[in-house]
């Protein structure tokens, strides 16, 4: 099997299957595999929350290295809201963060747009950005709100 063909098969087909493969290589501080999610090419963006943003392969690995030198990431997605077509998708989400601290384990909501573009390796991310999220008590309006995306 082709190297592209078994990359894609190793990390997903579809926009969500890539989107799955993001979060829990966030959540087990995989680089590599999170890297696999991620178009090969120096066009593709990052924005972390209150973060600057990140243009290209290196850097983006970079900052996920730094970020996983300090442990795991434990964001979960939900409340997706997807825009897609035959080449794109484009989900915007709530990823709700489990922090453990020594007091006992916190929530922490960040709001973000995950945007992905069949390429010739398959499905792959082309941007996240992630920004400061709603307190939990906000969380509830979400689902109640269109799902159009501006």
């Amino acid at each position: 099997m082709p190297k592209a063909k078994l990359q894609a098969a190793t990390v997903g087909g579809s926009a969500d299957e890539i989107e799955a493969a993001f979060y829990e290589a966030l959540q087990t501080g995989d680089t590599e595999r999170l890297m696999a999610c991620w178009a090969d090419e120096e066009n593709i963006v990052c924005v972390h929350p209150g973060g600057p943003r990140l243009l290209g392969l290196q850097s983006i690995r970079d900052s996920f290295t730094t970020m996983f030198a300090n442990g795991v990431i434990s964001a979960y997605p939900e409340h997706l809201h997807k825009v897609e077509s035959i080449t794109s998708a484009v989900h915007n989400l709530v990823e709700r963060i489990v922090l453990e601290l020594p007091e006992g384990s916190q929530e922490a909501f960040v709001l973000a747009t995950n945007v992905y573009m069949r390429t010739a390796q398959g499905w792959r991310m082309v941007a996240h950005h992630a920004s400061p999220g709603t307190p939990q008590e906000m969380l509830a309006h979400i689902d109640a709100m269109p799902s159009v995306l501006h």
